[in-house]
């Protein structure tokens, strides 16, 4: 089995152990407290960046999933019809159709992207380089992101360096990122309390884990721009 098939039998047996579950629902209150504070930083680092506001921005979320990701950036200002998605599983893009039908979504292998050289502003990856084992795969993904951004565009990476609870994943920490996208700027940002803590401490203080995520200790995701030198 290649690593590409280990990842889509992998993702059917989530599908299926998390089917009744609220782990990443918003009506998981541990969820809205790690997707709001991620929306707050991730807007802050577009303003910062001069990326806002989105209008007129290509953007394309590699691993988009069923569409989370694709939703958040609707609600922050992206234009439909620039606003690209692409997924390797099939079952995961047909949801992100339905949610969305008048997105341009496709079915892809990130190693081989459907998309002319130069196409976008932003390219987005949130937790899929993490689920990718083989180097060679994650090495192939990186150039081609960096084919398709737009000269002054950005690749803005979302993605954890620490989960021990998970052997079908692997952290990544800043060292292996500048690796993957050589010769490049990167601004990294340690955020997300990590979220075994959060799920445990938000039912009790919302204001101890805003706290907790300043200090940084606990956190467990890296936010980071990658912009060509």
């Amino acid at each position: 089995m290649d690593d590409l098939d280990r990842l889509r039998a992998e993702y059917a047996d989530r599908k299926r152990r998390l089917a009744n579950s609220d782990r990443y629902s918003l009506s998981n209150p541990a969820r809205r407290f790690e997707i709001l504070q991620r929306q707050h930083r991730t807007l802050e680092l577009l303003l910062k960046r001069g990326f806002l506001p989105l209008s007129g921005t290509n953007i394309l979320e590699i691993g988009c999933g069923a569409g989370g990701v694709l939703d958040e950036y609707l609600g922050f200002g992206a234009d439909p019809g620039n606003l690209h998605g692409c997924d390797l599983l099939a079952d995961s893009l047909h949801s992100a159709l339905q949610r969305f039908p008048v997105l341009p979504l496709a079915c892809a292998d990130g190693q081989d992207l459907p998309y002319p050289a130069g196409a976008f502003h932003l390219v987005l990856q949130y937790t899929v380089f993490t689920s990718l084992l083989d180097p060679a795969i994650k090495k192939k993904l990186a150039r081609e992101m960096l084919r398709v951004l737009k000269p002054g565009g950005m690749i803005l990476w979302y993605d954890f360096w620490w989960n021990p609870t998970n052997p079908q994943t692997r952290g990544i920490r800043p060292a292996e990122i500048r690796e993957l996208f050589p010769g490049c700027r990167y601004e990294f940002q340690r955020i997300t309390l990590a979220p075994p803590v959060t799920r445990l401490l938000v039912p009790l203080s919302w204001g101890l884990c805003l706290l907790l995520e300043r200090i940084k200790l606990f956190n467990s995701h890296y936010l980071v721009a990658i912009q060509v030198e």
